[in-house]
């Protein structure tokens, strides 16, 4: 067995799992705080909605829609220069983060508007007629009926952030992806591009465990 993972450096291996765990808990973080709000606001102004706006819809979707379908290898390319000023550097987990937020919280926020969609419109209408404000409306009646979905939502992103951490390895940004490129793909070591895959599976099966075990906890309220 140790001659089938001779090239493993278990140290290394632990630090690049701590780097990623690192950049998808910060990018997560960041990307909840900014896209529940898009997406609250995209739904609030959409089609047939309390604040019906076309032009702030139209506009708001753009933006969305050309972050959404813009790849992430060029958006890590693309915000160097903005990265190096927010953070101070454009490598290691620091420099990964912004653009994974910028890559992600678009994606996000579409899929809170569509988790917001889904609520029953008779629930939004019932708490309207009791005289609710705009703000109770969203806090007592949108969020916590549309919290199955808000919490799919971010299991899904997520799980899209590992494979992002993943890609931000081919600019320096650490992680098990970096170690992947640098050891298993230019130094033709199989044995560590295996482990830093099975490692990334692993997060994965982990993350959509604790999501779908939180989505039937709260759907059951």
């Amino acid at each position: 067995m140790s001659e089938l993972l001779i090239n493993i450096d278990w140290y290394e291996i632990w630090q690049a799992t701590l780097d990623t765990l690192l950049m998808l808990g910060g990018s997560l973080l960041f990307t909840v705080i900014l896209g529940l709000p898009v997406g609250v606001l995209l739904f609030l102004v959409g089609p047939r909605q309390m604040f019906e706006h076309r032009a702030l819809y139209a506009m708001l979707s753009f933006v969305v829609n050309v972050l959404r379908s813009l790849p992430f290898i060029i958006l890590l390319i693309v915000m160097i220069p903005i990265t190096v000023v927010m953070t101070g550097t454009s490598l290691g987990v620091a420099g990964a983060i912004p653009p994974l937020v910028v890559g992600t919280t678009p994606f996000f926020a579409r899929l809170v508007e569509t988790a917001l969609r889904e609520v029953d419109r008779g629930i939004i209408e019932a708490t309207q007629a009791m005289g609710a404000s705009t703000r109770q409306i969203i806090f007592n009646a949108l969020l916590p009926e549309a919290r199955p979905g808000i919490i799919a939502a971010t299991t899904v992103t997520a799980i899209t952030l590992v494979s992002y951490t993943a890609m931000a390895g081919v600019v320096g940004a650490g992680g098990l992806g970096d170690l992947a490129i640098r050891f298993g793909y230019q130094r033709f070591q199989t044995d560590v591009m295996v482990v830093t895959v099975v490692l990334l599976l692993l997060l994965v099966q982990v993350l959509q465990s604790v999501g779908d075990r939180l989505v039937l906890r709260f759907s059951r309220k």
